[in-house]
């Protein structure tokens, strides 16, 4: 038997009623529906559970789960899957956001659930970064991992900072810009995208990085080998520090002489795919539908 996990924000009355719906078509297969014990009272008050779902703790839905349910947008799936990733669980995202790049289906279409459970589809890896805080006397003072992307900028404020970029020892380029963004291939449709970077086929395995807003002519978004070792020293002395954020949520600071590490991390995410659509087939439907 399956264990299904669903994870949405259920403080959202929208998103609950998108979570029964679903929960709702799982009763049809054989599976155990597990949803966060701390989202019991929550869905209780909605008085539509009747007894179908099991509620455990959060990190048995991030440890013993066959496959987890995100409803939600990108940055909702991007929580999960950072979660999620160091069991290597997979992902199945449902779009409830605006565009919704790394989700497989629309709510409308719930009925190719039953794919899941015929085993009829595809795991998709997506690599991800490693990312480490190295301070100016040479200890490591953080060590996380991202799927979209590390950006190092001021912060809220917008005012243009001093960065050195280098790979593997050697020195890239000296920029005056807002920040610069190291995306994996699926970042490249975020943040990477908004600040003039190349849209980059998840099955090309490279780092890109863009400079955000850059103060000069020729400063220009640069493609690095996946196994490069990209250094990104904080060399800005008119700021007392800077901020490494990592996928849009965790922030970290970054002191001057602090730099930040960025490698192919040896962690992947794991997204189910039960349509036939590719990469550029989604990339289109998305982009039309934001547009339009």
């Amino acid at each position: 038997m399956m264990n299904v996990s669903i994870v949405t924000n259920f403080n959202i009355p929208d998103k609950v009623t998108a979570a029964m719906s679903v929960i709702n078509k799982l009763l049809q297969y054989d599976c155990h529906i597990r949803v966060a014990s701390f989202n019991r009272s929550r869905i209780e008050r909605t008085k539509c559970d009747d007894g179908m779902i099991e509620y455990v703790p959060t990190e048995k839905i991030y440890s013993e789960s066959d496959v987890i349910i995100v409803l939600g947008g990108d940055g909702t799936i991007l929580e999960a899957a950072r979660r999620a990733a160091e069991k290597q669980l997979k992902i199945l995202g449902i779009n409830l956001g605006r565009v919704g790049y790394m989700a497989e289906l629309e709510l409308y279409e719930l009925d190719m659930l039953s794919k899941l459970f015929e085993g009829d589809y595809k795991v998709e890896e997506r690599s991800m970064l490693s990312v480490e805080i190295i301070s100016s006397k040479s200890k490591k003072t953080v060590s996380a991992f991202a799927l979209n992307d590390a950006v190092i900028s001021n912060g809220s404020v917008a005012r243009i900072i001093d960065l050195e970029l280098s790979e593997g020892g050697v020195l890239i380029s000296n920029y005056r810009a807002d920040g610069l963004i190291v995306s994996t291939p699926t970042g490249s449709t975020a943040y990477s995208m908004s600040a003039g970077g190349p849209i980059t086929d998840p099955r090309v395995n490279c780092l890109c990085v863009t400079p955000i807003c850059p103060h000069s002519f020729v400063a220009r978004p640069i493609i690095f080998s996946d196994n490069a070792v990209l250094e990104v020293k904080n060399t800005c002395v008119r700021e007392k520090l800077l901020y490494l954020t990592l996928d849009g949520r965790n922030n970290y600071e970054v002191y001057i002489g602090d730099t930040v590490r960025i490698t192919k991390s040896n962690l992947k995410t794991r997204l189910v795919r039960l349509t036939d659509s590719g990469f550029y087939t989604r990339l289109r439907k998305k982009m039309n539908e934001y547009t339009n």
